[in-house]
């Protein structure tokens, strides 16, 4: 689908986004093992059957929240200018993506912390992980030139995923504030660094061909 949303999926959207921020600070008060759907139900308004027409498990409620910022971070890397290199590209927009912009960025991301440190969310934090990496796949496919090895964007999409994955991982596990050594973003540069060095798909790009060139025509 193009263009606008219906007021419909907005409203749908703005519930979701509703319940996953009740179920966050729910989580994160209690633990998600001692928080029922009932509860996250009552404290976000809304009827236990509604809540499950969203959500089939009290677990994946807080699966929008932790999506969101590898959403953003996807959006920053198809937006950056053209002329910068495909591995610049995605370490700016991981940074960016892991600095607050503002108080509402800020609670987000001190829940995140409680929310990655939980057992209990592990199964859907991975697969928010593995949903970003499939949306950073496609992105990159658009920057590559035709003909560009999709195993080598493969990969590269799996290595910059996994070090903003272990850049979250590393500062949830830590007493780190949201800036300066230790924080995501100086923690997000630094593994996007390491971790994408040395993949080919940097070289096959810079080799002659425009980085910004459509893969598909």
């Amino acid at each position: 689908m193009t263009g606008r949303p219906t007021l419909t999926q907005r409203r749908r959207e703005a519930t979701r986004l509703e319940i996953a921020r009740t179920a966050a600070a729910l989580f994160a008060e209690r633990g998600a093992e001692a928080t029922t759907a009932e509860e996250i139900a009552v404290a976000a308004g809304i009827s236990l059957r509604t809540f499950y027409r969203y959500f089939s498990v009290k677990e994946d409620a807080v699966a929008p929240l932790l999506a969101s910022g590898g959403q953003e971070w996807v959006e920053l890397f198809v937006a950056s200018p053209a002329d910068l290199s495909l591995r610049e590209a995605l370490e700016r927009a991981a940074v960016a993506s892991l600095t607050p912009a503002d108080e509402a960025r800020v609670e987000m991301m001190r829940w995140a912390r409680g929310l990655l440190r939980d057992p209990k969310l592990s199964a859907t934090w991975q697969r928010v992980h593995a949903d970003s990496e499939e949306r950073l796949r496609a992105a990159l496919t658009e920057r590559c030139p035709d003909g560009t090895d999709p195993l080598e964007i493969r990969l590269a999409a799996a290595a910059a995923t996994a070090a903003i994955r272990v850049a979250l991982e590393q500062w949830a596990s830590s007493g780190a504030a949201l800036a300066g050594p230790g924080s995501p973003q100086d923690l997000g540069g630094r593994c996007m660094r390491e971790l994408t060095a040395g993949l080919r798909l940097w070289e096959r790009v810079a080799d002659g061909v425009d980085g910004a060139g459509g893969a598909g025509g």
